[in-house]
């Protein structure tokens, strides 16, 4: 029973330890680089193809988008984009074109982290829901929660890059961040 007590208090101390120095800047820091190492390049090359080339041609949202995002109104004006009406079918594209540049991007910095998150969050269950949906992905793809493999594109994948959102959507960016920087002086201009 000593034995017992004796290695329960060391493991209380140890991990106490490591909470109170990684308190309040770790969690939120390793879910944005996490962020960064995984999905931003991701988002990136994803948005860049939905987009004209070169630097005049980031204000231009390609007939591409239209194709990925709002396929069903592509077919539906015969496959002519120009055709497509912009409410909604044009926002809708415009918004996740442009939200796929800057979302990511404020997730990466710490800047408006919470809203970012829930923004990202909002786009990879309409991507999820387009993959299936519209471009009808298979079941292989899929994948599926509870089964044997862990390797599923939609189901498995997302579901970890939602609860890596989720976390910064609750617990924030944490101390070494932009929100934390301009929090901090908000509360110096406050006093």
């Amino acid at each position: 029973m000593a034995v017992f007590q004796t290695i329960e208090a060391l493991h209380a101390r140890v991990f106490s330890t490591v909470e109170r120095m990684l308190d309040g800047w770790f969690l939120g820091f390793a879910a944005r680089f996490s962020f960064f190492a995984v999905l931003y390049f991701y988002f990136l090359n994803s948005a860049r193809t939905k987009v004209g080339d070169g630097f005049f041609g980031f204000f231009h949202v390609a007939d591409g988008a239209y194709y990925q995002i709002a396929l069903p109104a592509v077919e539906a004006a015969g496959g002519n984009v120009s055709a497509v009406s912009f409410i909604p079918w044009g926002f809708i594209v415009w918004m996740g074109t442009y939200s796929e540049f800057v979302l990511p991007l404020l997730i990466v910095i710490g800047l408006f982290t919470r809203i970012a998150a829930l923004g990202m969050i909002g786009f990879v269950l309409v991507q999820s829901y387009v993959d299936i949906a519209v471009h009808n992905v298979g079941s292989e793809t899929a994948g599926a929660w509870f089964d044997r493999f862990s390797d599923g594109l939609i189901w498995d994948q997302r579901t970890l890059w939602v609860f890596l959102l989720l976390y910064l959507v609750v617990k924030g960016a944490g101390l070494i961040s932009l929100d934390a920087l301009l929090s901090r002086r908000r509360t110096i201009s406050n006093s």
